[in-house]
């Protein structure tokens, strides 16, 4: 069979739109270094609304935002200020600690905010954990185009194309638009590969896939994706760790320690603000969060 596991998303109803986690889940922790992946809208929200994540912290983890329609302005610590569109990525490499915010930009909300997108965070490897945070966008990222089918090479290296985003650990991501009756393959080198069907219909090797569920590919294997109708599929995985993670809220790191200290920090306010946001902070959770690892 081309596909070992199926994981089903968790769906989080934000009121004008919804958020569909996969990752982390009882299931499964991680897809190669991919510990946490969302998926959002599509969504079109009220006239002068908008998104608004307030300030929050992460340690330990690189955050990857690629949206398919909509914009999101991105204010971080480092004073870093950027406006996300689609066909751009974003890579904040929290390491030692990081805040951010995510809202959506003033022109969006005067004519009603379009969403749709993924939000994706990495667990860095044991060595780089605690590296120093930063932050970086690309939008020349490679593009391979055959008849009916498109790949856009966001992280690593696929289809002997190389996008230009910082890997900390092997990685492949990328976003694969198939027109009807078009195929792409995908080979078999990564460590481990999954797939999210975000749009349309498309099969894997002959099985059905559903939208928005994670299919983990069998390893060692080259697989063909193809679509009759018309298709969108995120491709990610890369290399496998061999050390635990683990996942509290906005938190990740290989000890629990650590993330027990962040979240103490966070209390006492000793992370760094965000300029041009620092009047709002999203608290600690009381009680268990939303985004949980199940050791």
């Amino acid at each position: 069979m081309p596909i070992t596991q199926t994981i089903e998303p968790v769906t989080h109803d934000l009121g004008q739109f919804e958020v569909r986690r996969v990752l982390p889940s009882r299931a499964r922790t991680m897809v190669g270094p991919f510990i946490f992946v969302d998926e959002f809208g599509p969504a079109q929200l009220d006239q002068g609304s908008g998104m608004d994540v307030r300030p929050h912290p992460h340690i330990n983890l690189a955050t990857v935002t690629w949206l398919f329609e909509g914009a999101i302005d991105h204010r971080d610590s480092l004073g870093t200020f950027s406006t996300i569109r689609p066909g751009a990525v974003n890579l904040m490499t929290a390491g030692k600690g990081i805040v951010h915010s995510e809202r959506s930009p003033q022109d969006e909300r005067d004519g009603g905010p379009r969403l749709f997108g993924m939000q994706t965070w990495l667990a860095l490897p044991d060595r780089k954990e605690e590296i120093d945070p930063a932050f970086e966008t690309h939008d020349a990222l490679p593009l391979i185009e055959d008849g009916r089918a498109s790949a856009r090479v966001i992280m690593g290296e696929l289809w002997d194309e190389s996008a230009p985003t910082t890997t900390h650990a092997e990685t492949i991501y990328a976003e694969i638009n198939l027109a009807p009756g078009g195929t792409i393959p995908v080979d078999s080198e990564a460590d481990e590969r999954a797939v999210m069907l975000v749009d349309g219909a498309a099969k894997a090797d002959g099985v059905e896939l559903e939208r928005y569920r994670l299919y983990v590919l069998a390893p060692g294997r080259d697989i063909a994706l193809a679509s009759a109708t018309g298709a969108k599929i995120m491709l990610l995985g890369g290399e496998a760790f061999d050390s635990e993670r683990h996942v509290w809220w906005n938190f990740v790191s290989s000890s629990r320690e650590r993330i027990h200290q962040a979240r103490e920090d966070w209390r006492k306010e000793r992370f760094p603000l965000v300029p041009g946001d620092s009047e709002e902070r999203i608290p600690i959770p009381d009680g268990q969060p939303k985004t949980v690892s199940y050791p």
